[in-house]
């Protein structure tokens, strides 16, 4: 029970660093669901979402076809079809400890 007290109560990481680039499609659900958990997240963690339309660009159709939502976080893609909220959660909180320069980080070095 400790570890899920420490999950609600610990303090947030800063992920303003990161900008996470949501390839979609216009009548895509899977691409609604994701959208709407990432800016779930970005209340909190406050880094930068940007949507791209693939059907916009055939180049980028051809490329990620029928797997989208395709999320790309600061150009590299890290989920395909689904965001999995646990591995989003522990990439916001490992992105945002490897640029945490507080004093005490810096202690624990």
């Amino acid at each position: 029970m400790t570890s899920l007290f420490a999950r609600i109560f610990r303090p947030r990481t800063h992920s303003e660093h990161l900008t996470f680039t949501v390839y979609t499609r216009v009548q895509c659900c899977c691409c609604h669901k994701a959208l709407d958990l990432l800016k779930d997240y970005q209340r909190g963690y406050g880094f930068q979402i940007t949507e791209v339309d693939i059907d916009a660009d055939a180049e980028l159709a051809a490329k990620y076809g029928n797997e989208v939502p395709v999320v790309a976080v600061n150009g590299k893609v890290r989920f395909r079809g689904v965001v999995n909220p646990a591995l989003l959660e522990r990439l916001l909180t490992a992105e945002g400890q490897e640029n945490d320069v507080s004093p005490a980080r810096v202690e624990e070095s």
